[in-house]
C-alpha cells in the first residue's frame, strides 16, 4: 500500500515547472465542472435519503450517495496523480477482506469513516477550493494571454474621444502632470507588462493550486495512518506465524529423515556388530564378513548425516557470506548448474535473510535434482532496488525439466512458501507442464547488518 505521508520531490526548477504547466492546467480547468457536477448529484441524491429515511427507501439514497461520492474521491485522486502530484495511498475499503453481501454492501458505508469524509470532500470543500483555483487559474491565463497580444487586437477596437486609457490616468495621478504619451501606446505597454508578468508567474500559481488540491485531498480521501499501522501489524503478525510454521515444519522433517534413515542405519549396525561379535570364536570367516558388511553400513550413514546436515547453515555462510555459500552448493549439485551472481564481493546481509536464501536455495536445487528431470538448471541471485527505494534480494532458480511443479501443503514448495513470507517476501513459480520451470524468491532487504 502506498503511504499517505510519500517522501517530498526534490525543488523543482522553474523549466521542470513549465513542463508541468499543460497538466496542472488540464486538471484546475476540469476541477470545478466536476466539482459542481458532485456537488449537484449528492445534494439531491443524500438530502432526498435524509428526507426519505422514515419511509426506508432513504437508507438505500443514502448509501448510494457515499457510494457515489466514493467515486468522486476516487477520480480525484486519479486526477491528481495524471497532474503530476505524488500517489497518495486510498482507503480500506473492505477491512479484514470480508465477503460482500447485499446488506453488508447498503449498511457498511454507515460505519466507515472514509465514505463520510469522501461525501464532505464532495459537497463542501472541494467546491470551495475548486471555486478558488478555477478563478486563479482563468484570471491569470485570460489576462497573461490577453495582455501580451492586446497590442495586436486593439488595433480593431474602436477608441471614442470619450474614452479614459488606463496608462494616462495613472500617470497623471502619479506625477501631477499630464501624460506626454499617446495613451493607446501607454495602454498597449502596460497590458503588454501585466499579461507578461502573468505569463512568467503561471507556472506557480498553476503548482500552488494543484498544490492546494493535493493538501486537501491528502488530508481527507487517503488512508489513515492508524490503518496503515494495522495493516503493518498484521502482516508481521502473519510473517511471524508463518516463520514458526515453516521452522515447525523444517524441524519435524529433520526429525524424520534421521528416524528413517541413520536411526535405522545404526541400529542395524548396532544388530551387525553383536551377531560379529558371536561369530568371532565359532566362525571367523562369516564374523569378517559381517564386520564388511558393518563398515558399508557405517559408510553409507555417515553420507546420509552429511546430506542431512546441509539443512544446516554451512560454516562458509558464516564465514564468506551467502555468495560463496551458493557457488559451494553449485559445485554439490549433481545436475549442472550455472551460477550468475549479481552480489558485491563484500556484501554481506543479514544473517536471517542469508539463511533462509541458502536453505530456499538447496531445496529448489535438491527438486530439480530428484522430481524435475533436468539436465541442466540456472542459479541467479541479486539485490535489486524497487522504484520506491525499497532494496530486495532475488534469487531465482530456472530448469529445463518436464515442469508442472505446484505447491501441496506439507511439501517442500509449501515450506519455502511460508518461509519466505516468514521475511516478509514472497515465492514466484512459474512451472508450465512440459517446462521450463523458473521458481524464485523475492525478500525485502533490511539494514540490520549480518551478525
Amino acid at each position: 500500500m502506498s503511504s499517505t505521508r510519500p517522501q517530498q520531490p526534490a525543488r523543482r526548477g522553474y523549466v521542470a515547472l513549465w513542463r508541468g504547466v499543460p497538466r496542472e492546467l488540464g486538471f484546475l480547468i476540469l476541477t470545478m465542472p466536476i466539482a459542481y457536477t458532485a456537488f449537484t448529484i449528492l445534494n439531491v441524491t443524500f438530502w432526498t435519503g435524509v428526507g426519505t429515511l422514515i419511509i426506508y427507501i432513504g437508507v438505500f439514497l443514502v448509501a448510494g450517495s457515499l457510494y457515489i461520492a466514493r467515486g468522486f474521491g476516487t477520480l480525484e485522486l486519479v486526477r491528481l496523480r495524471w497532474a503530476g502530484q505524488p500517489e497518495i495511498g486510498r482507503p480500506d475499503w473492505n477491512p479484514g477482506d470480508k465477503p460482500i453481501t447485499f446488506w453488508r454492501g447498503v449498511f457498511g458505508p454507515y460505519a466507515n469513516g472514509h465514505y463520510w469524509l469522501y461525501l464532505l470532500h464532495a459537497m463542501v470543500l472541494n467546491p470551495i477550493i475548486s471555486m478558488i483555483s478555477w478563478v486563479f487559474t482563468v484570471v491569470w491565463v485570460s489576462v497573461g494571454l490577453g495582455g501580451v497580444t492586446y497590442w495586436f487586437w486593439d488595433r480593431f477596437v474602436p477608441h471614442p474621444d470619450s474614452e479614459i486609457y488606463l496608462s494616462k490616468v495613472i500617470y497623471e495621478w502619479w506625477f501631477g502632470t499630464p501624460a506626454p504619451f499617446n495613451p493607446i501606446a501607454g495602454d498597449n505597454l502596460m497590458e503588454f507588462v501585466l499579461g507578461a508578468i502573468c505569463l512568467v508567474t503561471l507556472p506557480y500559481i498553476t503548482h500552488v493550486m494543484t498544490l492546494m488540491h493535493q493538501a486537501v485531498a491528502r488530508g481527507v480521501l487517503g488512508a489513515w495512518r492508524s490503518e496503515a499501522l494495522q495493516r503493518e501489524v498484521a502482516d508481521l503478525s502473519a510473517s511471524r506465524g508463518a516463520a514458526v510454521v515453516a521452522e515447525d515444519q523444517s524441524l519435524r522433517r529433520l526429525e524424520r529423515d534421521l528416524h528413517d534413515g541413520p536411526q535405522q542405519r545404526l541400529i542395524r549396525l548396532q544388530m551387525d556388530l553383536a551377531s560379529a561379535e558371536r561369530k568371532l570364536d565359532s566362525d571367523p570367516e562369516g564374523a569378517r564378513a559381517i564386520l564388511a558388511e558393518a563398515g558399508q553400513q557405517a559408510k553409507d550413514t555417515l553420507e546420509e548425516l552429511r546430506a542431512l546436515s546441509r539443512g544446516f547453515a554451512p560454516p562458509i555462510l558464516q564465514d564468506r557470506g551467502l555468495a560463496a555459500a551458493l557457488d559451494s552448493l553449485v559445485a554439490r549439485s549433481t545436475v549442472p548448474v550455472t551460477f550468475e551472481n549479481g552480489l558485491e564481493s563484500d556484501l554481506r546481509l543479514p544473517s536471517e535473510i542469508e539463511r533462509s536464501a541458502y536453505f530456499i536455495a538447496a531445496e529448489l536445487l535438491t527438486n530439480v535434482s530428484r522430481h524435475a528431470g533436468a539436465t541442466a538448471a540456472r542459479l541467479a541471485v541479486d539485490v535489486a532496488e524497487d522504484p520506491d527505494g525499497a532494496r530486495r534480494l532475488d534469487l531465482w532458480v530456472t530448469d529445463n525439466g518436464h515442469g508442472g511443479a505446484t505447491p501441496t501443503a506439507g511439501h517442500g514448495l509449501s515450506g519455502l512458501d511460508e518461509r519466505a513470507r516468514g521475511l516478509r517476501g514472497d515465492l514466484v513459480i512459474d512451472s508450465p507442464v512440459g517446462g521450463p520451470t523458473r521458481i524464485g524468491v523475492r525478500i525485502p532487504v533490511t539494514e540490520t547488518p549480518a551478525n
